[in-house]
């Protein structure tokens, strides 16, 4: 009654309501629109502001070099850049080569195939800084190596963002100790190599540095996430180089871009001071590991590493050195194998790949023993996605917000940001249909959001 007595005395309230509440949408839809705006242009500048950084580190990397040719008009690149590592570490040791030589020699390869593949995220200038210092190290095992590292492994005074906004402009206060102990090896780190976003991903883009090519195809991938790593290494312009795997991201890039790489165990290598967007997680783990031409390179990269610098820097790594004993035993191997995991399907090629090398390693006297796998199709699901997602992939999300989202992750955070119910689901009325389809909606559900419970 109340309600028909006031739209006697004011018959247009349903259109002033109707007004009011237009308005209120529209002004809120402008504001969100224009905070978006605002968040793009910051977004926008941070990444310009972070490019200029990297061309300044490859222009300051030209004129140093162009510097060092005027004092030495006879230098040339290519007959340093063709050596093996043995014969490179031979000549700097007994003086045929300096280091300066050498660093300037990889430092003109490495702008030239940056070039051609986009695989540098920035130069490390103080590599030429190193140069002042390096005949303190004369006894290292890679005296005056110059020697690429992957982005997100940290150096002094520079920012290892894995590829997200969220950790541009925080330049780490000290070496990662693989760094270190490298440069007290006497090893030159002269220039970081770029990742996918996150790290997460068999391809290596984003927003910041952009796509990184394959060195033998440049219509293909070079794989990920050590890609940049992988592409430098197989285009000439590095010798060696150092990379993170936890399920493939030094031997997918070694593989595609024909080099070699290798993963050690879990903590064999320290991974203090190594960048990460899904930190926490116990169940799968990270290693660090060499990229490198041949797998004599690897080794000797194993040795200088597995030193006692590393032990005495993180104690928390197993102090167990490189055992000669054991690399350089002739007594034949037992090897197990498998041709398929009977999960993916393996392509004709890699089939053939796998029995030349198996056909090799029997004509080495090695035995070769036949398994298969447990559980596969479970351990897939609870292993890889639950154990380095387990938190519904909250941790990676969050270093992802703010940000532009790289095509090549886009599609596979989407099925994380649906909410926890729909997953479930959708698991459920899928198993019968998709039965792997189901597991991975399963899967992707986590265990528990960790910062839920603290």
């Amino acid at each position: 009654m109340g309600m028909f007595n006031l739209k006697q005395i004011n018959p247009d309230i349903n259109t002033d309501w109707r007004l009011a509440v237009t308005t209120t949408v529209c002004v809120a839809g402008a504001l969100i629109i224009f905070k978006k705006s605002i968040n793009n242009r910051k977004t926008q500048k941070k990444i310009l502001k972070a490019r200029q950084r990297r061309e300044k580190s490859f222009h300051d990397a030209q004129q140093a070099l162009q510097r060092f040719k005027k004092t030495n008009p006879d230098f040339k690149s290519s007959s340093i850049v063709s050596l093996s590592l043995p014969e490179l570490t031979g000549k700097l040791k007994d003086g045929a080569l300096e280091p300066d030589a050498v660093l300037y020699a990889f430092m003109e390869k490495a702008l030239q195939v940056n070039d051609k593949l986009n695989c540098n995220a920035e130069m490390l200038m103080g590599a030429v800084e190193q140069l002042k210092s390096i005949d303190t190290h004369k006894k290292g095992l890679l005296y005056g190596v110059p020697i690429s590292i992957k982005e997100n492994l940290g150096y002094k005074g520079h920012d290892s963002t894995c590829g997200v906004l969220c950790k541009l402009d925080q330049p780490a206060v000290i070496d990662s100790v693989v760094v270190a102990v490298l440069k007290r090896q006497g090893a030159i780190p002269f220039v970081k190599t770029n990742v996918p976003q996150g790290l997460l991903s068999y391809d290596c883009s984003n927003p910041i540095y952009g796509q990184t090519k394959n060195p033998c195809n440049v219509q293909k991938t070079c794989g990920g996430s050590s890609g940049g790593e992988g592409a430098l290494i197989g285009g000439g312009g590095s010798i060696l180089g150092l990379g993170t795997d936890i399920a493939g991201s030094i031997r997918i890039p070694a593989s595609f871009c024909g080099i070699c790489g290798l993963k050690p165990t879990s903590n064999r290598i320290s991974l203090r001071g190594a960048s990460s967007c899904a930190r926490g997680q116990k169940s799968v783990l990270s290693s660090v590991g060499p990229l490198a031409r041949d797998v004599e390179s690897l080794a000797l990269f194993m040795q200088a590493l597995l030193c006692e610098d590393m032990f005495t820097l993180d104690p928390t790594v197993p102090p167990i050195p490189f055992n000669h004993k054991v690399y350089e035993s002739s007594e034949p191997l037992r090897i197990g194998y498998f041709e398929t995991d009977d999960y993916f399907q393996p392509s004709p090629s890699m089939v053939r790949a796998f029995r030349e090398t198996k056909e090799l390693l029997e004509k080495a006297g090695h035995t070769l023993v036949p398994f298969k796998f447990p559980r596969i199709f479970n351990a897939m699901y609870d292993m890889i996605v639950k154990g380095i997602l387990a938190d519904e992939g909250a941790t990676l999300l969050k270093h992802l917000e703010g940000g532009h989202i790289d095509p090549t992750l886009r599609a596979q955070i989407k099925p994380y940001r649906l909410p926890k119910f729909v997953k479930k689901f959708l698991s459920v009325i899928l198993k019968p249909i998709f039965p792997r389809m189901s597991a991975v909606l399963n899967s992707i559900c986590g265990v528990r959001i960790t910062f839920m419970r603290w």
